[in-house]
């Protein structure tokens, strides 16, 4: 579910775009960020990092496209969320003790010290290839084209990703553990 939350936002900014061109979607981009924080926020009392650093990230470089009419500022954004989450993964492998990736998921899934180590990395490796990729169809691609391909080139990616990750992970998972709690 919180995947397709993540998405919205990019599900609304292709909609917008199709209807109404690139600077209405910057705007509803812009606005739907803030909408999303507003959510977290009274669900959760609390704000999501990812969340807010996507938010001020959307909201600057969105706020330029808007004030330049220039769209390369809307375009790079994705390429600069994905390099900052893998900067923040990567930091976190070399100064903390856990993994950014483990603080956030080691409550739910219990995985070797290695082998959560080593998903960081892959981590790191997923977001830079995402970046990279962007600022490829940025720059050889229409507007147009990049549009299609931040909704369902990311998406898509990052539903493979995550499915390899999944079967990765499987083979580390004890499933003994899992059994005791179906027992009554």
């Amino acid at each position: 579910m919180k995947l397709f939350f993540d998405f919205v936002p990019i599900f609304v900014f292709f909609i917008a775009y199709k209807f109404f061109g690139i600077f209405v979607a910057t705007t509803i981009a812009i606005l739907c960020s803030f909408i999303q924080l507003a959510f977290y926020w009274f669900k959760f009392r609390r704000l999501e990092t990812m969340t807010l650093v996507s938010c001020i990230i959307i909201t600057v470089l969105g706020g330029f496209t808007l004030l330049l009419h220039n769209v390369m500022f809307i375009k790079w954004k994705p390429t600069i969320l994905y390099f900052v989450f893998a900067l923040a993964l990567l930091l976190s492998g070399f100064f903390a003790k856990q993994s950014l990736l483990q603080r956030m998921l080691g409550k739910t899934l219990k995985l070797p010290a290695a082998i959560w180590q080593r998903l960081n990395y892959i981590w790191v490796g997923f977001f830079m290839l995402l970046a990279a990729l962007n600022l490829y169809v940025v720059y050889n691609f229409s507007t147009s084209a990049w549009v299609n391909f931040k909704l369902f080139g990311i998406m898509g990616l990052t539903l493979l990703f995550l499915l390899a990750q999944g079967i990765y992970i499987a083979k580390f998972i004890d499933m003994s553990n899992i059994n005791k709690g179906n027992e009554s």
